[in-house]
């Protein structure tokens, strides 16, 4: 594997829009967010309910079928598909999605419905809301850049050697020494000028 053409990325609020398809299905579930104007990423807290209840919902959105239909988020489609197919680039897959062997199964699917059979070259799946540090451990040093929106994953990888950058929200607006980047566009540019 030639680590300079991988570039690591989150799959859940960076290359798909989890989170418009999570709120469908929790309005579907009857439970609607408090201020749709300030999105946090605590589903709890955006719900108004207990933790142990938002994690148990994510939990079932993940390993429903729901997951398999995700749409892209943003410009990521285009801008991924042109860094693989133009420069070279492959794409690592490190989503804390679920250990279910078929929702992974599904999300494999839809990545690869929506970018081509060839961009992905590796899917790390871990368990709902694991940490990504053992994860990001095979890459340590290498200087690939590693896209996330949770800023303590970003972190993570800041921290082993990565090049992180966090894909933009409103939660994560607050200083985290990462830089924020509004779209694949600006990764795009970053990465070739």
């Amino acid at each position: 594997m030639n680590k300079e053409n991988v570039i690591l990325t989150d799959i859940d609020g960076v290359v798909l829009n989890w989170f418009y398809a999570f709120d469908i299905w929790m309005n579907e579930h009857g439970h609607k967010l408090v201020d749709p104007t300030n999105l946090v990423y605590d589903v709890s807290e955006a719900y108004g309910i207990d933790k142990a209840t938002g994690k148990m919902l994510v939990r079932m959105f993940n390993e429903s079928a729901h997951v398999g239909f995700l749409p892209p988020l943003r410009d990521s489609m285009h801008y991924m598909k042109k860094l693989h197919e133009e420069h070279g680039y492959v794409f690592h897959a490190v989503t804390s999605l679920s250990n279910d062997e078929y929702a992974q199964h599904l999300r494999t699917k839809n990545l690869c419905e929506l970018f081509g059979p060839t961009v992905f070259e590796k899917y790390v799946y871990l368990d709902t809301g694991a940490d990504k540090d053992e994860a990001l451990l095979p890459y340590k040093d290498t200087q690939c850049l590693w896209v996330e929106d949770k800023p303590e994953n970003a972190l993570v990888g800041k921290n082993l050697g990565l090049d992180a950058v966090l894909m933009a929200w409103e939660y994560n607006r607050d200083e985290y020494n990462v830089p924020r980047v509004q779209n694949w566009k600006a990764i795009y540019e970053y990465l070739v000028g």
